[in-house]
C-alpha cells in the first residue's frame, strides 16, 4: 500500500477536499495537524518551501497541495502513484 501523508491545519477547505478525495478512493493516509504539532510543522517546512496547506506526500515524495492532487487524479496519474506504492510493499 502506498504511504500517504497530509500536513494540514483546521478550517482549511483545501485540506478537507484533499482528505475527501483520498477517502473517496479508499486511500488510507496519515494526517499531521500542524496547528498543534510543532514537530510536524517544522518537518514539513524542511521538506518543502511551500507555505500553504495541505502539503501531501505520496511514498515520501511531495506532490503539493489539493490542486496538484486533483490534477493528478483527473489525469489518472494518482492511481499510478498509489499503485506504485503497492508494488513496493
Amino acid at each position: 500500500m502506498a504511504s500517504v501523508e497530509i500536513y494540514s491545519v483546521p478550517a482549511c477547505s483545501y485540506c478537507v477536499r484533499a482528505k475527501q478525495l483520498l477517502a473517496g478512493k479508499g486511500v488510507a493516509f496519515t494526517e499531521y495537524d500542524c496547528s498543534v504539532d510543532d514537530a510536524a510543522l517544522e518537518r514539513v517546512r524542511t521538506l518543502t518551501t511551500r507555505k500553504t496547506f495541505p502539503q501531501i506526500f505520496i511514498n515520501g515524495e511531495g506532490i503539493g497541495g489539493f490542486d496538484e492532487l486533483s490534477t493528478l487524479d483527473r489525469e489518472g496519474a494518482l492511481d499510478r502513484l498509489l499503485a506504485a506504492g503497492d508494488a513496493k510493499s
